[in-house]
């Protein structure tokens, strides 16, 4: 399987403070990961298999089958940078891939959004915590420490 090596952005890792203590890390859940291509494959693969018939073409399966063959193949691909991505709560920030800081008190909710956890800050930024295992325990834990 192919494997992308992270660039210097997205390889930085946000450094501690003086005093500063992880208190959760959450990390991308290879089951979430899968299950959400598989998802989207069936969704996309019916709509091009539907359009197909729609538009009077003797081979509606093709629209399927490329569906599935295209999102697997992208979710193969990514699947090496995806599942790296490592995000970690501390007493006193949310610290993400590519060198992102999020302050708590800038964490204005934690909600769960379709796998994964929309975070919005004060400012009105979102960030998304991908591919999580239990997406509403994810948000849970933010929210308890803001």
């Amino acid at each position: 399987m192919a494997r992308i090596e992270p660039d210097s952005i997205l390889g930085t890792v946000a450094t501690l403070q003086d005093g500063e203590t992880v208190v959760a890390e959450f990390r991308a859940d290879r089951l979430a990961y899968w299950r959400g291509h598989l998802i989207l494959a069936v969704v996309l693969g019916t709509a091009a298999g539907l359009f197909l018939l729609w538009q009077g073409n003797p081979y509606p399966v093709a629209g399927p089958f490329g569906a599935v063959l295209a999102i697997g193949a992208r979710a193969a691909y990514l699947a090496s940078e995806a599942l790296a991505e490592v995000w970690r709560l501390t007493d006193r920030r949310l610290l993400g891939p590519g060198g992102r800081t999020i302050s708590l008190a800038q964490v204005r909710s934690a909600k769960p959004f379709l796998g994964s956890v929309q975070i919005t800050t004060t400012l009105g930024d979102r960030h998304l915590i991908k591919y999580q295992a239990d997406p509403a325990a994810t948000a849970d834990r933010i929210s308890l420490h803001r």
